[in-house]
């Protein structure tokens, strides 16, 4: 039996990620920034104009924009949103640190090239299953734009959360090899 996997966000050290296979079960923990179009949007526009300062060295981004927490909880459902729409600003957001997403769905294979360029990994966690997810949230911290709601730039402490390396650092697609796997 092998051990469980975790990663810790931010990393430490960025080379831990060079070591995980295309779909490979793991398990997240510490802090994922989370943000989905109008986010990254903004963030790109302050950056430039107000000159935003945020740290998102080693950092991963999670694609989702959670409902409202019902009563006595701290979020809602928080399953991730189709990655797809944010491949138009993964390389601004790799130049400035972030070394990990999340989201669900395949992304371009710009994108996968992306991820060799700057040694990346995207990560898939399970659609459908937002309720599930939110067990594994343990904290939530606004960062920027709470009035977008959902679409506002917060970040999440989370504990074992799961997810399957979907792109790793060689540009290798899941989506891809278990389609080979599995023939129409």
């Amino acid at each position: 039996m092998t051990s469980k996997r975790v990663l810790t966000f931010p990393l430490e050290d960025r080379e831990i990620l060079l070591s995980l296979k295309v779909g490979e079960f793991v398990y997240l923990s510490g802090w994922l920034l989370c943000g989905r179009d109008a986010t990254h949007k903004k963030i790109l526009e302050a950056l430039k104009s107000e000159g935003f300062n945020f740290d998102f060295t080693n950092q991963i981004i999670y694609y989702v924009g959670p409902t409202p927490p019902p009563p006595g909880k701290i979020i809602g459902a928080c399953g991730p949103t189709t990655s797809s729409r944010m491949d138009p600003y993964i390389e601004d957001f790799f130049k400035l640190g972030i070394c990990a997403t999340m989201g669900k769905g395949k992304r371009s294979g710009k994108v996968k090239e992306l991820h060799k360029l700057y040694k990346a990994v995207y990560f898939i966690t399970f659609g459908g299953a937002g309720a599930y997810l939110s067990q594994f949230v343990k904290k939530v911290e606004p960062i920027a734009w709470e009035d977008l709601g959902p679409e506002a730039f917060f970040r999440i402490k989370v504990e074992d959360f799961p997810a399957i390396v979907g792109i790793d650092t060689e540009g290798r697609d899941f989506y891809e090899l278990s389609s080979a796997n599995f023939p129409a």
